[in-house]
This record gives structure tokens, C-alpha cells and sequence, in this order.
């Protein structure tokens, strides 16, 4: 074995961590095979015992079932055939407005976020239904652009959440309540989305016009019958799921079961369960589960042997000692997450991260669940800020030819949004009861 100092392991784990990255191996092996050289070195064959112990805790975890059952209830959703009336309905009801097509692409995705948890499926759905309709009334590819990315990247923030699923147990605190916390935010980010697209209607309506007067024609009973007829499955998918939650039915685990099973029942009340289907279903989750899990485990590998050679407290240290008190931590917290976010997945964020924050968190004085929050709206930008930028990748990587929208158009489209994800923390941070309001005052879990 050989001696390093704390010190020393911070800058030996953290930098091949970044060298890894940029040499494009695969996270999940960069960040174990560096924890299992590492640990080799400094501690000998105890990082075996470690890495058996790390395992089991993954496998053991109950609260971690949820994964895979909030996945297949995506997926489900996505194949379901649901979107399709909830966007006709909202298409509807906003197309009289100057951008109304593009508000309405925002507030299905707000909707889809409570019903699907994952982006991909959210940001896929909401480009296939929504571009062309906007295309062909000819909106701006931007607006198209950042509206599909930031309304779909709303379904990592807003419950369910697998975002959330995974930080409660990481940081020791109940899923339920982070949900109720992700609430606020979730929805000030929709309303402040909604806000910037109607005012740029507004003040530029080349860029977004209105429906024709002849869709505009359509008699008030039909679009409340559309509105509501789409409506009703999505609320039934979040009474099945978060209404269980909130009024202390059930834990997110049984949650998320019945949320499986209502987003089955959904696809065949649609008459799209088929086999092929449900193939295609159990075989994302088995991806998507097994990809979230694997990171999970090389990540907790890599947080016990960095603990265990004392390098968290050198990163205590490092946070504590920040200028300007515990706000200075704070700030030193975000920037250092909105870096990682350009580079680093963020499931490896919040698996090597927040279990070094946790400790700290309580020491500055903050509410864990109000940093645990802002720490998940940060991590907004990381879906739409490159080279990571998932929402950018799924929707450039469904766009048709025939669209003529690139990657220009993307990053253009989602710069006003990530300003707005910025401003959303401020305003979290001058009012907090945006996220603290309602877990302080529903049901206790």
C-alpha cells in the first residue's frame, strides 16, 4: 500500500475522472476502474470488501426499486398514445394566442413531466407531435427548438422524477418530500417558459404566429371536449402516482407500481398494447435501469474509497473556508454543479456529489431540502448546455430532414431558457417557500 495524503487523492481521483471524460470512455468505467486503482494502491484488499459492501447496499436498496417501475411508466406513456389527445386538446385551447402552439408544447410537456420522470421520452414525444404542426404554421426553428428542449426537460424536475428517486437516498431524505419540494419550481419554470414565449408572440409575431381564422372557428364546446377527453388520462397517471404520495396511501416504491400498471392499462384502453409494445417497453427500462444502476455503483465505489482516504474532508474544508460565509458555500456549490453539468452525466453528479455535500449541507445552516432542490434546478441547465446536453442530443436526433432545423437552431432556441432556469434559482433563493411551502405543509412522511 502506499501512503497519499487527502489532498493528494482530491486532485489524483478528480483529475483522471475529467481526463476520462474528455477522452470519451465510458463513465460507469472511469469513475470504478479509478476508485478500484485507487483503492488498490492506498488500501490494499480492502477495496474488495468495499466494493461488496457498495453492491449490496445498491441491490438492498428498496426506495431504488422505483427506478425501473418509473421508467417502464414512461416508456409506457410514450407508447401509450395518450400525447397525442392531450397536445390536440391543448393545440386547441392556445392556438387563438400569438405562440399559442409553441405555450402549448411547454404545458404538454409540464403535463407529460408529472406522467413520464424520464426526458427522453418527454422531449422525443413532444418534438414527433409538436414540430411539424409548428412548422407548417410557420413559427421561427428556434422557438420550435427551445420550447420542445426546456419543456421536455421539465420531466427530470417535476414528480415523478428519477432525478429525485435517486437523490433521497444519497442525501438521506424522503422521496416524498423532495417530490412536494419539486412541485414549486417545476411549475414557476413552466410559468416563466410560457411567460417569454407569449410576450416574444407579442412583440414579434413573425416568430409565432397565430392559429388561421378558420382553426380559430372551431366552436368553445368541441375545444373543452378535446381539452378535457386529453386531459383525463394524464390525471389519472398523476392521481395513480403522486396522488397515492401525497395523501400517504402509499410509499414512492408502491407508487411507482401503480403507476406502471395505470400507464399499462392506459395503452390498452388506447388499443396500443401489443406485444411489440411491451417488448419495446421492458426493454428500455432494462437499458435505462441497468445504465442508471451501473453509474450508481462505480459512482458509490468512488465516493467510498475517496471517504474513506479522508478526501471528503478536504472537500468540507475547501466549501466551509469559501469567502462570504455560508452563501459563499452556496455559491461555490452551484457553480461547481453547473460546471459539471457541461461535462459529467447527471446521474454521476448526484451519485459522487451529494453524498459529500450531505454532511456539510447542515453545518451552513441550510434547509438540506431546500439545497437538495436547487441543486436538481441547476441541474436543469446541464440538459441543455453542451457537449453533455441530452434534450439537444434526442431532439436533433429526431429531426427529419425535411424540417431543415439544426444544430444551430437548437442552441439558439435554448439559451432565453437556461437564462430562465438562472432566474428560477434567484428566485428561489429571495423566496424559498417556493420549494419549502408545500412539504411543510401537506401530509407528513
Amino acid at each position: 500500500m502506499v501512503t497519499l495524503s487527502p489532498e493528494m487523492i482530491v486532485v489524483l481521483m478528480f483529475g483522471f475522472v475529467f481526463i476520462g471524460v474528455f477522452l470519451g470512455y465510458p463513465l460507469p468505467f472511469i469513475v470504478g476502474g479509478i476508485a478500484m486503482v485507487v483503492g488498490l494502491v492506498a488500501l490494499g484488499p480492502e477495496v474488495f470488501a468495499l466494493m461488496r459492501a457498495r453492491l449490496w447496499g445498491m441491490m438492498s436498496s428498496y426506495i431504488l426499486l422505483a427506478i425501473p417501475l418509473f421508467i417502464f411508466m414512461g416508456s409506457m406513456v410514450e407508447k401509450s398514445g395518450c400525447a397525442e389527445g392531450l397536445y390536440h386538446g391543448l393545440y386547441l385551447a392556445f392556438g387563438r394566442l400569438r405562440g399559442g402552439l409553441a405555450i402549448a408544447t411547454v404545458l404538454m410537456g409540464t403535463i407529460l413531466a408529472a406522467c413520464v420522470g424520464i426526458i427522453a421520452a418527454s422531449v422525443i414525444t413532444l418534438g414527433l407531435i409538436g414540430i411539424p404542426s409548428m412548422l407548417k404554421r410557420g413559427y421561427d426553428k428556434s422557438l420550435i427548438c427551445g420550447s420542445v428542449c426546456a419543456g421536455g426537460s421539465l420531466g427530470i424536475l417535476i414528480p415523478p422524477s428519477i432525478m429525485l428517486v435517486i437523490y433521497g437516498p444519497m442525501a438521506g431524505l424522503s422521496v416524498g418530500k423532495l417530490f412536494m419540494g419539486a412541485f414549486g419550481p417545476g411549475l414557476l419554470l413552466s410559468g416563466l417558459y410560457v411567460t417569454y414565449i407569449a410576450i416574444l408572440g407579442f412583440l414579434r409575431p413573425d416568430m409565432a404566429p397565430p392559429l388561421s381564422l378558420e382553426e380559430q372557428s372551431v366552436p368553445v364546446s368541441v375545444k373543452a371536449k378535446a381539452l378535457l377527453l386529453g386531459m383525463f388520462p394524464p390525471l389519472i397517471l398523476v392521481l395513480s402516482v403522486l396522488g397515492v404520495i401525497f395523501f400517504g396511501i402509499a410509499a414512492p416504491t408502491e407508487a411507482a407500481a401503480c403507476g406502471a400498471l395505470a400507464a399499462t392499462l392506459l395503452a390498452l384502453a388506447h388499443k396500443r398494447l401489443t406485444w411489440t409494445v411491451m417488448r419495446e417497453t421492458m426493454y428500455q427500462t432494462v437499458k435505462v435501469a441497468t445504465m442508471a444502476l451501473m453509474i450508481g455503483w462505480s459512482a458509490s465505489m468512488f465516493t467510498g474509497v475517496f471517504l474513506r482516504l479522508k478526501g471528503g474532508e478536504v472537500v468540507a474544508q475547501l466549501i466551509t473556508s469559501a469567502p462570504g460565509g455560508p452563501w459563499g458555500a452556496f455559491a461555490l456549490v452551484m457553480i461547481v454543479v453547473f460546471i459539471l453539468g457541461f461535462l459529467v452525466d447527471w446521474m454521476a453528479i448526484v451519485f459522487i456529489l451529494v453524498p459529500l455535500l450531505a454532511p456539510i449541507i447542515p453545518e451552513l445552516g441550510f434547509d438540506p431540502l431546500w439545497f437538495a432542490i436547487m441543486i436538481c434546478v441547476n441541474l436543469q441547465m446541464a440538459f441543455m448546455t453542451p457537449p453533455m446536453a441530452p434534450a439537444i442530443f434526442f431532439l436533433r436526433g429526431i429531426a427529419k430532414p425535411e424540417w431543415g432545423i439544426t444544430t444551430a437552431h437548437i442552441m439558439k432556441g435554448i439559451i432565453p431558457f437556461v437564462g430562465f432556469i438562472v432566474l428560477a434559482l434567484i428566485l428561489c433563493i429571495i423566496f424559498p417557500d417556493i420549494i419549502l411551502w408545500l412539504p411543510h405543509h401537506m401530509i407528513k412522511f
